[in-house]
């Protein structure tokens, strides 16, 4: 049996960057711990443990006061890692779920009750996919009376078969880290030209996570690049994430730098409080 893999740094750098009150990180995981919250058999990698209370240390040292802890297939369809770290949150942490497609529907409303504002679907090489895009859709129904999102996360090449269903969800779709683009390609790469043109779509919402998925190379600029080119494009419908504790990754980055580059990808006082507090509350509806 492998050692489990540290998938986040320990140590990671103080941001420079002073963020507005009340600044969201749309996009973190918890990863158990195992001893109480098992992880799932049909993981793909066995992470050290990413608890609750060092995610909450974490975002108290990047200035971060709101969140949103998006579950992972480390724990499958088990959302209670994610349930114990909402209810620890004092309504400042809110969840997306992972469900079957077929999810009866007292259990979204549980969901509902519990934190959780919307059901996350993956269509990536390395993850089992839990449905067929039309199953999603399908599903997107029976959300849509509770006031809850689909979130999709999917290989960027899927963007031009899925774009039809996409475009008519009866609920908001949120779209993860960039639709997985390759940065190095540019505004001009094909996958990213056929995104840039489904969030024209009014219900269509962008995660500018992950610039250091789509570009592997610090200090990122070409995945900022393209997250700023949708910030400005679409300034209402963006909202951004760590992806702490980044699993299924290159490398492992300094958070408090992806911090720093949000000067970059939002850099008017306007445009990082819309991004971090304004598009998060509107999207997530934390309480007030």
């Amino acid at each position: 049996m492998h050692p489990p893999v540290q998938t986040f740094n320990p140590t990671p750098s103080m941001p420079r960057l002073a963020l507005p009150a009340g600044a969201c990180d749309s996009h973190v995981h918890v990863f158990g711990p195992a001893a109480v919250f098992a992880f799932d058999d049909s993981r793909n990698f066995t992470p050290a443990d990413a608890p609750k209370e060092t995610l909450f240390a974490l975002h108290r040292q990047l200035g971060i006061s709101r969140c949103v802890i998006v579950q992972s297939a480390i724990h499958g369809f088990d959302n209670r890692a994610v349930e114990d770290a909402i209810a620890a949150g004092e309504g400042r942490y809110l969840g997306v779920a992972l469900a079957p497609h077929d999810v009866p529907d007292e259990e979204l409303q549980r969901l509902k009750a519990a934190g959780f504002r919307g059901v996350r679907f993956n269509f990536m090489k390395h993850l089992s996919p839990a449905a067929t895009p039309e199953q999603v859709m399908a599903l997107a129904h029976r959300l849509a009376s509770l006031g809850m999102h689909l979130q999709v996360h999917f290989q960027s090449d899927l963007v031009h078969s899925l774009a039809p269903l996409l475009r008519a969800s009866p609920v908001p779709i949120v779209i993860d880290h960039i639709g997985r683009v390759d940065a190095s390609l540019g505004a001009d790469g094909a996958d990213f030209v056929a995104l840039f043109a489904l969030m024209a779509e009014p219900h269509l919402w962008m995660k500018v996570s992950g610039i250091d998925r789509i570009d592997p190379t610090p200090p990122y600029t070409a995945g900022i690049a393209l997250a700023r080119r949708l910030v400005k494009a679409y300034p209402d419908r963006c909202v951004w994430g760590t992806d702490w504790p980044h699993p299924n990754h290159t490398h492992v980055p300094d958070d408090g730098q992806l911090v720093d580059a949000l000067a970059q990808i939002a850099p008017t006082p306007a445009s990082m409080q819309q991004l971090l507090v304004d598009n998060p509350q509107r999207l997530y509806q934390f309480p007030t």
